[in-house]
């Protein structure tokens, strides 16, 4: 088994309504040197080591995992795990 950790982030471009709302309570904190927030997701999965474990993690991604019109991702695969 390996971990597999994914992260979702919106597009360049695309409104982030989430990343605002925490942006502007931060400042409302007195935290004024956040200049902006963007939000996005972490997945990580534990996946049997397989001949074409990118491939298939690539095809979650895309399938499933993130929506490709709006949302970019990168992901790492980690050493195996006992």
């Amino acid at each position: 088994m390996v971990k597999v950790q994914v992260y979702v982030t919106l597009k360049a471009g695309v409104l982030d309504p989430q990343g605002s709302a925490i942006t502007h309570s931060l400042h409302t904190m007195n935290y004024n040197e956040v200049k902006s927030v963007q939000t996005g997701k972490y997945i990580e999965l534990e996946v049997e080591e397989t001949e074409n474990l990118e491939e298939r993690v690539k095809e979650m991604c895309e399938k499933l995992l993130s929506n490709p019109v709006i949302e970019d991702y990168t992901y790492t695969i980690g050493e195996a795990v006992s």
